[in-house]
């Protein structure tokens, strides 16, 4: 079989990486940007992403140059370590899986109508993606992660073309520096959340150990580091495109957007089709319910596949019954607070983020450590630019850890 036909065979986890970071980040906060900025924060979605590079791409570098996870590098690194991120993500998995799944109950009531009761749709959503996962498991994941990203590109595509001739909006790309404390408390949010938190890069090493395993595709380091560039620049293309959509289409609209996601992607929907006409509502609803649900079923797998490997190092538990165990968990426990914790979501969202923001720092330095030191073969330790980039990016999130705090 040639190269050309094995290409698409051979990527997987940095697709995952796209669908798990193209979610509420993309479909609401840089189409949020586009709307209140035009295109004036594209600096900020460029910078971030440079900053944000190198720690998400030693995910997959590290679990494929030594076949462990980062999990079992933050092991060696010390159990606190493990510990740490142990406590973070069992604190707040529930309210990302939650906080993601209502978002996305909101466009499926929009897109297929039956019922318009976002607990009901939730659930059906969570009970789809669980079956997705239980009866195809990685492999089913992989597959049909990259035919979504594709969707969700091409729909993503049309619409924003449909936008640049369909409108009467002026381009002007000068670039904005926020003033004042609303503007500046937006542009740290959009920066926290882009392209995604830096504890996807566990996610990565343990979507690439799985992708691994699969003996039709030879995925070793190189590879893989191929594979992450193609899903980190697919995420940044697709903040430019949602950036692009928010400032042809809401831009100097006269238009009072809700900060709730569920009612600004609702809004976003239904301005897009009053501005274009109805024949171009399906391509823009498809694209926001592609978006959140590739970031749905990617962190309903990542969660419990991490606390799984955590609680294996941690406790020496080895089962393969652990994963199902913390999946069913992480989707039962979902809909319970859906139920009966909705009017507290924004304050669980809220620590949620402020634990993203205040993190990043620790999985930056930790990531680095890791792939710079003893544990990782010398080949595949970073090289000078990527090592100058990399301290670049950590006193970037340092002191813009303090500057968040300094907001609060």
């Amino acid at each position: 079989m040639s190269n050309n036909s094995n290409w698409f065979k051979k990527i997987g986890p940095g697709i995952l990486f796209a669908g798990a970071a193209v979610g509420v980040s993309h479909l609401v906060q840089s189409t949020r940007a586009g709307a209140d900025f035009g295109f004036g924060l594209l600096w900020a979605l460029f910078l971030i992403h440079a900053v944000k590079y190198p720690f998400f791409q030693y995910g997959p570098r590290y679990a494929t140059a030594t076949g462990k996870s980062l999990l079992d590098g933050y092991k060696k690194l010390g159990k606190g370590v493990l510990w740490a991120y142990f406590i973070l993500n069992f604190g707040t998995m529930f309210t990302i899986q939650a906080a993601v799944t209502i978002v996305t109950a909101g466009l499926a009531a929009n897109l297929f109508g039956i019922t318009t009761n976002p607990i009901l749709w939730s659930a059906i959503i969570t009970i789809v993606c669980l079956a997705i996962l239980i009866i195809g498991k990685y492999k089913l994941l992989d597959n049909l992660m990259k035919l979504i990203i594709i969707t969700l590109s091409i729909s993503t595509v049309i619409a924003l073309i449909s936008a640049a001739y369909g409108t009467n909006s002026t381009y002007n790309f000068t670039q904005i520096i926020p003033q004042g404390s609303v503007e500046i408390g937006f542009l740290i949010a959009f920066l926290g959340w882009m392209p995604a938190p830096l504890d996807v890069s566990i996610w990565q090493s343990l979507w690439a150990l799985e992708k691994q395993k699969n003996k039709d595709s030879e995925f070793d380091t190189k590879q893989a580091i191929f594979d992450f560039n193609i899903g980190f620049f697919t995420t940044l293309f697709l903040g430019v495109c949602f950036i692009g959509l928010g400032a042809l289409v809401m831009y100097n609209s006269t238009e009072i957007f809700s900060n709730s996601a569920v009612q600004f992607s609702q809004q976003l929907i239904t301005l897009y089709t009053f501005t274009l006409g109805n024949d171009m509502y399906i391509f823009i609803a498809a694209a926001a319910f592609t978006t959140m649900f590739s970031t749905t079923i990617t962190t309903l797998d990542a969660s419990p596949r991490a606390m799984s490997k955590s609680v294996e190092l941690l406790f020496g538990v080895v089962s393969k019954n652990l994963y199902w165990v913390f999946i069913s968990f992480l989707a039962i426990g979902t809909i319970l607070i859906l139920q009966f914790f909705m009017s507290e979501m924004g304050v669980l969202i809220k620590i949620a983020t402020i634990l993203s923001f205040l993190t990043a720092p620790f999985y930056a330095i930790i990531n680095f450590v890791l792939i710079s030191g003893k544990h990782t073969p010398v080949e595949w330790r970073p090289s000078l630019k990527m090592k100058v980039l990399s301290f670049a990016g950590i006193l970037f999130l340092i002191g813009f850890s303090i500057w968040y705090l300094l907001s609060l």
